[in-house]
């Protein structure tokens, strides 16, 4: 058996991905409504019931949404830092006590899965990235940071597929329409990664053998998967690492669930 993975959606309007077992099956973020969610699920054959876990990276909206009446209709337990808890609270409405979860960056078992948490650099109040790995098996979800930081770089450098994001062009971001404010906290070290960021990352994963890439919350105003793929294609070549043969390079999109990969 696998570690299945499967990002139901990646963007501003909303994040959550699959990650799962014949045994055990998590929700990193429900930034979606539970019908969305359930709906996105059965395209790749699963329904909310047959979830076990929620784990919160942060608690922005667009990651947190769906998480309290998931958790209420399927009496999920739901994994967060002390921060996250205490931020997301009143957008999470009543959860039962025994399915508040505090963690902090130690790592903890859901079943057969070995959950990593690991501190990410975002203007939120305590968020993680997380590794997940089964036997010998991980998957490591990196998105909403401003910055890959050497625990980052530590965290996720042996894994079998890196979900990383991959938000924006910089000069697209700097000629666009967002006030500049905005644009001065997605450039910041606790915003969000440029394509440039991201295939300054992408580079070194390949150098320690991550053969699969998904670049994921790719802004829908600032970025295209063609000048993504394309800045991190180059960056690639540049370092003597061949494109497909090497690592593998695929979008996870806002409006379009992945294929299920069965990683191991």
């Amino acid at each position: 058996m696998s570690l299945e993975v499967c990002t139901l959606a990646s963007g501003s309007s909303g994040n959550s991905i699959y990650v799962g077992t014949k045994d055990k099956k998590i929700l990193v973020d429900a930034g979606l409504s539970g019908k969305q969610i359930n709906n996105k699920l059965k395209e790749v054959n699963l329904r909310v019931d047959d979830l076990d876990a929620i784990l919160l990276t942060h608690e922005h909206s667009d990651h947190i949404q769906g998480a309290g009446v998931l958790s209420r209709r399927c009496n999920l337990p739901i994994y967060a830092t002390k921060g996250t808890w205490e931020a997301a609270a009143s957008k999470l409405g009543n959860i039962d006590d025994k399915n508040m979860i505090v963690i902090e960056t130690d790592a903890f078992s859901i079943g057969d899965c070995l959950v990593k948490p690991f501190s990410i650099s975002h203007d939120a109040r305590e968020p993680v990235g997380y590794t997940i790995s089964f036997k010998q098996t991980k998957v490591a979800i990196a998105t909403d940071m401003g910055e890959v930081t050497d625990e980052v770089r530590s965290e996720i450098n042996d894994s079998d597929l890196v979900i990383l994001e991959s938000n924006h062009d910089l000069e697209m971001l700097k000629i666009g329409p967002y006030p500049w404010a905005l644009k001065k906290r997605i450039m910041g070290t606790q915003g969000h990664l440029s394509n440039d960021d991201a295939g300054a990352a992408v580079v070194e994963l390949a150098k320690n053998s991550v053969s699969r890439i998904l670049l994921a919350h790719l802004s829908k105003d600032n970025n295209v998967p063609e000048l993504a793929f394309l800045t991190i294609k180059n960056m690639l070549v540049d370092a003597g690492i061949s494109l497909d043969k090497d690592i593998k390079l695929e979008f996870a999109l806002q409006d379009k669930v992945s294929p299920l990969y069965q990683i191991g």
